[in-house]
């Protein structure tokens, strides 16, 4: 018989290591952003929004009643425990909450408590998607119907009371569980150790070795059918088991057939293990070819050793493969982190940009619907980009959320403070709207309509009041200027008739003192005339400047004809009385005398007249003093003009003399 003179567990042990190590590297799941929800008063166009439903669910669910210490979901990688939720989630989609909880319920009954860590998750985030919406609704309802957001108080759901009493008992199941796995981890370890205690005893025996070999094989099954000892014992355990087992090959004597052909076998039972390593190397899915090849190495644990010119190269053989899937599987995770790298690097700059818009002044709400639509976009892209290193995904998602929260809060207070802008807004437009409704029956068109055009102006001063007052309050002051313009014009509609017909009058009046003398009468003619005109009543407007300048044009002529009349007159009466006068020369210079006096007092008042029209350009309403003290003026002139002739006429009187 030949035994193997070397242990071939310090190069294994190397590789499996090597593994252990790169699993506990794989990175956590990132916590998903939410969504902030924009205030309920805007009054603007609603943006689009970003629907963070799912990554609420998410953050709902993580509550303290609803969590489990070191839970081994957490450890492992943020992709394929999102993947194997989502999996779980499929026949959640369409239940109903209660459904949902009715769900869990039943799991507990049917389900072996540690098969059931993915169902629960899915469980928790399907049933908080039904919870927030629920949640959400009834805060809006509320603050539609005139509550304070903040004074908002979720009613207690019984379907979420229910929930955690069920998650409750799996969370007692499942640490009744945990320890009796660590107990029979504990009884696995004293089992092992006496199977060990039995090696050492059957290297000392006297037995046949038939015998001893069979015992041997029992003793090799047993430790396999027994189950995994606590983690601080795995590797020393092992070491001490292939010690023995090394001795039982290098000192039991025994047969050189029995001993080949166990050899053989446990070499055939490698090659099928290094061919099954092989085919992972194709594995599309590399956590799980990594995952499987965690158990290849469980199995080659158990495996005895093989020929000594075999045990090289087969170990080479194993580890070549072994080492092909850990860098893979390494590979997969290095890119893993590159990726989150970036992806943090994306998610700063759009927490940079996000809190720049939070810090913009705004005044308009032009400028915050465009504001809004920025920050709608940047939640859009933030929900397109992947998970961040597990120390800081956190981290960055509670700085976003924070900069959305902002710009939303601002953003509520700037909408808040329009509203009562709105309100006091509206408030005058209903005072105008009770003014114009005052005035709506008046029969003082001139005034009344004035006062209304001075209500319009006011109103267009006044800012926009909210939507849903806006037509209505415009209609009712509307209703109310359109019913009065209408009076006014029904009115004015008979007015112009008559308008009309007084304008045919005056013409035919107008034609015939203007082909009129005063050869029959004198003053009494020009007043009948103005008479006359004066009891025709009102013409159209366009025509009235036109008819009266004609009118003025016609008197004026014939009070011209007069004037020169009983001016010819005097000059007659005159002449005769100074011819009545020839040869006194006395009364002739008493006469001359008088008169020369007349014209200096006349020369004086003149000036006096025309003095005070400089003064009475700087006062007001001066255009009707000035004409009136220039009429005056004309008036004294011609009166000065006919003292001279008369004055003139003495002197040539007394030539002749």
């Amino acid at each position: 018989m030949t035994t193997e003179n070397q242990n071939p567990v310090p190069e294994e042990q190397v590789g499996v290591a090597e593994d252990v190590k790169i699993a506990t590297q794989e990175p956590a799941a990132e916590v998903a952003v939410a969504d902030v929800v924009q205030p309920a008063e805007e009054v603007e166009a609603v943006v689009e929004r970003v629907d963070f439903e799912e990554e609420e669910a998410v953050l709902a669910a993580d509550v303290p009643e609803l969590s489990l210490e070191n839970d081994e979901i957490n450890d492992e990688n943020g992709e394929e425990v999102s993947s194997r939720i989502a999996d779980s989630m499929a026949d959640l989609a369409a239940m109903s909450k209660s459904a949902v909880v009715d769900y869990f319920a039943t799991l507990l009954e049917e389900k072996p408590v540690q098969n059931m860590r993915y169902d629960v998750e899915a469980v928790k985030v399907a049933f908080y998607k039904h919870h927030r919406a629920e949640v959400d609704a009834a805060r809006k309802a509320f603050v539609e119907e005139g509550g304070a957001v903040e004074d908002f108080q979720p009613a207690v759901d019984g379907d979420e009371v229910r929930l955690k009493e069920l998650f409750g008992v799996y969370r007692t199941r499942r640490e009744e569980y945990m320890a009796s796995l660590e107990s029979l981890k504990e009884e696995n370890l004293k089992v092992k150790l006496q199977i060990i205690e039995e090696l050492k005893e059957l290297v000392e025996s006297n037995e046949t070795v038939n015998h001893t070999f069979q015992t041997f094989r029992e003793l090799q099954q047993r430790w396999k059918d027994t189950g995994v000892v606590p983690q601080a014992n795995v590797k020393e355990i092992w070491e001490t088991y292939n010690l023995h087992v090394e001795n039982f090959y290098n000192y039991i004597k025994i047969n050189k057939e029995l001993r080949d052909l166990d050899l053989k076998r446990n070499y055939e039972a490698k090659v099928q293990l290094c061919e099954a390593a092989e085919a992972l190397v194709e594995d599309s899915s590399i956590v799980a070819a990594f995952r499987k090849l965690q158990d290849l190495h469980e199995q080659w644990r158990e495996i005895g050793p093989v020929a000594v010119e075999f045990k090289e190269s087969i170990w080479e053989r194993f580890k070549e493969a072994s080492s092909r899937i850990n860098k893979a599987h390494q590979d997969y995770f290095e890119g893993i982190k590159a990726e989150q790298k970036r992806n943090l690097d994306l998610k700063t700059e759009l927490c940079v940009k996000a809190e720049e818009l939070a810090t913009q002044v705004i005044t308009t709400r032009k400028e915050w619907n465009k504001a809004s639509e920025k920050l709608i976009e940047i939640q859009k892209v933030w929900k397109t980009i992947g998970f961040a290193p597990r120390k800081e995904n956190t981290k960055i998602y509670e700085r976003f959320r924070a900069a959305c929260d902002k710009f939303f809060e601002i953003k509520k207070s700037f909408y808040e403070g329009i509203k009562t802008e709105m309100e006091h807004n509206l408030q005058m437009k209903l005072e105008i709207c009770e003014a114009a409704e005052a005035l709506k029956e008046s029969e003082q068109w001139k005034k009344t309509a004035d006062e209304l055009i001075g209500l319009q102006k006011r109103w267009k001063e006044i800012g926009p009041v909210a939507r849903k007052h806006s037509d209505a309050v415009w209609k009712r002051f509307r209703a109310a200027c359109d019913y009065f313009f209408a009076r006014k014009a029904e009115h004015f509609s008979s007015v112009d008739a008559e308008h009309a017909e007084n304008l045919a009058n005056k013409k035919a009046l107008l034609e015939e003192i203007e082909a009129a003398t005063l050869a029959g009468g004198g003053f009494e003619v020009i007043k009948e005339f103005q008479r006359r005109w004066n009891e025709i009543g009102f013409v159209p407007i366009k025509e009235k400047d036109a008819l009266q300048k004609r009118y003025k044009a016609a008197i004026d002529r014939l009070f011209a004809e007069l004037r020169s009349g009983d001016r010819e007159r005097n000059a007659e009466r005159f002449r005769n009385k100074v011819s009545a006068m020839k040869g006194n020369s006395g009364k002739l210079r008493n006469e001359r005398d008088r008169l020369y006096n007349k014209v200096k007092q006349l020369e004086s008042d003149i000036a006096t007249l025309e003095n005070n029209i400089g003064f009475f350009a700087h006062s007001k309403g001066a255009e009707a003093l000035i004409r009136d003290v220039q009429n005056k003026i004309d008036k004294a002139k011609a009166e000065m003009a006919e003292t001279i002739e008369k004055i003139n006429l003495i002197d040539r009187q007394q030539q002749e003399e």
